[in-house]
C-alpha cells in the first residue's frame, strides 16, 4: 500500500506530470518532478515515519499512552528555539536554526519529564495535561517575543505543518530521521525495560537515567529535524503507536516498524486529501491530520471503552471480582 500510494502521490499536484513525460525526457515535468515531488515524497516519508517513532519512544518510557511530542512540549520547545535562533542568529542557515531547535526540543522535553516524576499521585490524564499546560507557556512565552520583535510573520512558517515549501536544498535536513529510527531500533530493549519501571531497571543491569537521556533526546531530535523543515504537526505520534498497539502489542521491538510503516501511510494519505480537495489550492497538512486524527482518536477511545466494559462484564460473570477484566485489558490501557 505505501508502495501504490508513494507512486500515486508523486504525480498529484497543480503542474501536470505523467510517466509519457518523464519517459519523453520533457524537460519542464522532469525539473518538476526532481525539484518538487520527489523531495516532498521523501520529506512526507521521513516525517511519517519519524513523528511515530518519536510518540512510540516517549509513551513507553513515560509509560503514558497520551503522551507525544505535542502533549509533551516538544513542538513547542523546538518553535521557541527557532524563534530565538531568528532572533539571535537572523541569517542563520537551516542547520543553524535546527541546533538551536535540538538543544530547546531536548531540554522542554527534559524538563516535562522532570515536572511527571515528582508528581506523587498521577494518572493516565494527569501526565498529558502537564505537559500540554507546560506546552502552552512556552508557546505563550514564544509568541510575547515574536510580537514584541515583530517575528510573529517569520515564525507562521514553522506553526504550521505544510508541504508545500518543501524543496531540493531546502529539506535535506529531515534525513536526519533515519538514523536517529535506526538507532531507537537498536535500544528498542532497553526503552521496553526503563519502561518498567526504575528498580525494574536496575535489577536487570540498565542504566535507568541514561537510557531515559537518551531515548527522550532521540525522540526530540526526530521531532524537532521534522519541525524545522515542514512545521508543526500534531496527532502523528499520539494516534500511531496507540492504534498499532491495539493491534501488536506494547513491545516496542516488535512494533517499531509497523508504526513508522503505518505513519508514513497516515501522513501520506492526508497529504494527498489536503492537496486534492479544495484542487489547484492546497490545504495545511496540519489541519488535514487535526481533522482526521480526532475523528481516528475519539473512535479510539469508544473502542476502547467499549471493550473495556465488555470485559468487566464478563469479569464479573465469571465469579471472580472482575479480575479477567484487569488481564484483558494488559495489552491495552493497563502495564
Amino acid at each position: 500500500m505505501l508502495v501504490i500510494l508513494s507512486i500515486w502521490s508523486l504525480f498529484v499536484g497543480v503542474l501536470d506530470v505523467n510517466l509519457s513525460g518523464l519517459f519523453r525526457g520533457d524537460g519542464e515535468q522532469l525539473e518538476i518532478f526532481l525539484i518538487s515531488r520527489l523531495p516532498r515524497l521523501l520529506a512526507i516519508l521521513c516525517t511519517g515515519i519519524g513523528m511515530s517513532v518519536a510518540g512510540l519512544i516517549m509513551q513507553q518510557l513515560c509509560m503514558n499512552k497520551f503522551v507525544s511530542p505535542t502533549t509533551g512540549a516538544t513542538i513547542s520547545s523546538a518553535q521557541f528555539g527557532i524563534l530565538l535562533a531568528l532572533l539571535f542568529m537572523p541569517k542563520s542557515t537551516l542547520w543553524g536554526r535546527a541546533l538551536f531547535a535540538f538543544v530547546f526540543a531536548i531540554a522542554g522535553t527534559w524538563i516535562f519529564v522532570w515536572f511527571i516524576q515528582r508528581i506523587q499521585f498521577k494518572d493516565v490524564v494527569m501526565v498529558p495535561l502537564v505537559g500540554i499546560m507546560f506546552g502552552n507557556v512556552i508557546t505563550g512565552v514564544t509568541n510575547y517575543f515574536a510580537y514584541k520583535y515583530e517575528m510573529s510573520q517569520a515564525l507562521s512558517t514553522w506553526l504550521v505543518g505544510h508541504f508545500s515549501m518543501v524543496l531540493r536544498g531546502r529539506y535535506e535536513l529531515v534525513y536526519l530521521v533515519v538514523p536517529l529510527v535506526i538507532l531507537a531500533f537498536v535500544f528498542a530493549n532497553h526503552f521496553n525495560i526503563v519502561g518498567m519501571g526504575r528498580d525494574f531497571s536496575k535489577n536487570l543491569g540498565v542504566h535507568y537515567n541514561f537510557v531515559l537521556f537518551m531515548g527522550l533526546s532521540i525522540a526530540a531530535m526526530i521531532t524537532a529535524s521534522v519541525v524545522v523543515v515542514v512545521g508543526s504537526i500534531s496527532y502523528i505520534g499520539l494516534i500511531v503507536p496507540n492504534l498499532i498497539a491495539m493491534f501488536k502489542g506494547d513491545k516496542i521491538r516488535g512494533t517499531l516498524i509497523d508504526t513508522a510503516l503505518f505513519g508514513s501511510i497516515f501522513v501520506l494519505v492526508c497529504d494527498m486529501i489536503g492537496r486534492s480537495i479544495i484542487a489547484p489550492y492546497e490545504l495545511p497538512i496540519e489541519l488535514i491530520i487535526g481533522i482526521v486524527g480526532s475523528i481516528i482518536f475519539i473512535a479510539m477511545l469508544l473502542y476502547r471503552l467499549n471493550h473495556g466494559r465488555k470485559a468487566i462484564r464478563l469479569g464479573v460473570r465469571s465469579g471472580n471480582g472482575g479480575l479477567d477484566a484487569v488481564s484483558a485489558m494488559k495489552g491495552g490501557d493497563e502495564k
